[in-house]
């Protein structure tokens, strides 16, 4: 399509869960829902949604750290093939900012690297720091990201043999004072149970995966309004993780174990009392891109209604992150498919057309 061409989408656009139109015209890489007075029209019918969000992604990370900017790039085609249009990057070592000078490839809000404790995460991935130098690092981190900072809340303590929390409460308090002070928003990785109270009543905005929330702590989750971005398609591994674990490690394989079992009766729970659910997948690390159909399709697994799954995706992720959806004058970002995302979420796993920046990519 040439960068004069008009694209006529029709069909049902699905601006929000109740809000369907029967078009939209995309015009200079913008919505527009009045008709323009074009001749080169190219039109591309379905069902019309916002590009999708994965708020969990690591874009320039593998398994082992950081890696060339030509990965880089197919991790975020992968994703984009895959219709998600908008990442948040919940920590990577590598420099992506060239990503944001190509129209071609997803938007990315990044969270800056990773910050943990010392010899208490996996190698290559994080600042490895001691309590005492949280604060200034979380705002060398807050500085250099899009709006959020990434902290790991907890990892295996090998004097214990189980997970545990990294950061005394004083400390994150200090230092989720210092992000928000800096205008940024504080997230963490937690699997295990006991560092949630401290991170919710330190302040902290998200935490990924949270697999160890209980009766107890969702009620603070709640009242305070704190999200939670599950990562189920990542909590899949655990079995596995803790499989490779048990010789050296039997109580934190037991403990991984016991939180996979629970995972999909968490998530519910965590919903039903009112705690914000988001969609993110972990890719990057051992996970692959491109897995955000699936990780909608997990959250349905555990019982949250398919609109609102969607919604976790789609119009709630981007009102969360504060990106525009389907909105006039917005940028044309949007996935179109072949049925009604509504009723089968696996619908999302084949998008028919893929638009970005107003140029259909896919």
């Amino acid at each position: 399509m040439s960068d004069q061409a008009v694209l006529h989408v029709k069909g049902r656009v699905l601006v929000g869960a109740d809000d369907v139109r029967d078009e939209l015209w995309v015009v200079g890489g913008r919505i527009s829902y009045e008709r323009p007075g074009a001749r080169d029209i190219r039109t591309v019918e379905g069902w019309a949604l916002p590009g999708l969000v994965d708020a969990h992604c690591h874009v320039g990370l593998d398994a082992h750290g950081p890696v060339p900017d030509d990965v880089s790039e197919k991790q975020a085609l992968t994703d984009r093939e895959a219709g998600t249009l908008l990442i948040r990057d919940a920590g990577s070592p590598s420099d992506t900012r060239w990503i944001d000078d190509r129209a071609d490839l997803p938007k990315i809000i990044r969270a800056g690297r990773h910050i943990a404790r010392t010899r208490r995460y996996i190698r290559n991935y994080a600042h490895e720091i001691e309590p005492e130098d949280l604060v200034a690092y979380v705002a060398q981190e807050a500085r250099r990201g899009d709006g959020w900072v990434k902290l790991v809340g907890d990892w295996i303590d090998r004097e214990t043999g189980d997970l545990s929390a990294c950061w005394p409460r004083e400390a994150a308090a200090a230092a989720i004072a210092e992000a928000h002070r800096l205008g940024a928003r504080v997230t963490a990785h937690c699997f295990a149970e006991d560092p949630l109270r401290d991170l919710v009543e330190a302040g902290i905005d998200c935490v990924e995966h949270a697999t160890g929330l209980t009766e107890e702590t969702i009620p603070l989750f709640a009242s305070r309004g704190v999200a939670i971005v599950p990562t189920l398609v990542n909590i899949a591994t655990f079995p596995r993780l803790a499989a490779g674990g048990e010789t050296k490690f039997p109580r934190w394989s037991a403990h991984m174990r016991a939180l996979h079992e629970r995972r999909y009766d968490t998530v519910r729970a965590a919903y039903d009392a009112g705690v914000p659910v988001y969609v993110g997948t972990d890719a990057g690390g051992s996970l692959a891109h491109g897995l955000v159909a699936g990780e909608v399709a997990e959250l349905v697994t555990a019982g949250i209604p398919p609109v609102e799954a969607l919604s976790a995706t789609a119009w709630g992720a981007r009102r969360w992150l504060g990106r525009p959806g389907l909105d006039e004058g917005a940028p044309a970002d949007l996935v179109v498919y072949e049925g009604d995302p509504r009723a089968d979420v696996r619908v999302l796993a084949a998008p028919r057309r893929v638009v970005l920046n107003g140029r259909v990519v896919g």
